[in-house]
């Protein structure tokens, strides 16, 4: 399905604005994984890693200006549609996700019934 919705897309799109797209997306999600190692390295030094990056917090923060700064020499009606896009991502999450995750379901599991006294 994502496969037919993304052919779908490449046909009807122009090329290079799907390319902006695809890159203002990567470049925030490279920005949040750098910003997630050095919180997690301050936050939970006890959390097994599967692998260890070098030079925190300097090389993370060196990852964050770079991909910023490609971004930000990306056109404003790329920005547009990214904060667009960033939107409706962040409502479906809160619409379907949240109540549909796993998480969700075990929080919604151990709370009380709604309208008891206890």
């Amino acid at each position: 399905m994502v496969a037919v919705l993304i052919a779908v897309a490449a046909s009807v799109f122009p090329m290079a604005k799907l390319e902006e797209m695809v890159n203002v997306g990567t470049l925030f999600a490279f920005v949040l994984v750098s910003a997630g190692v050095m919180v997690l390295r301050r936050t939970r030094p006890d959390l097994p890693r599967g692998f260890r990056v070098p030079y925190v917090p300097v090389l993370p923060m060196l990852s964050i200006a770079a991909c910023l700064w490609l971004m930000l020499n990306l056109t404003a009606l790329t920005w547009v549609r990214f904060a667009v896009w960033m939107v409706i991502g962040v409502m479906v999450y809160l619409l379907y996700g949240r109540r549909h995750s796993v998480l969700g379901r075990d929080l919604a599991a151990r709370s009380p019934v709604s309208g008891s006294l206890n």
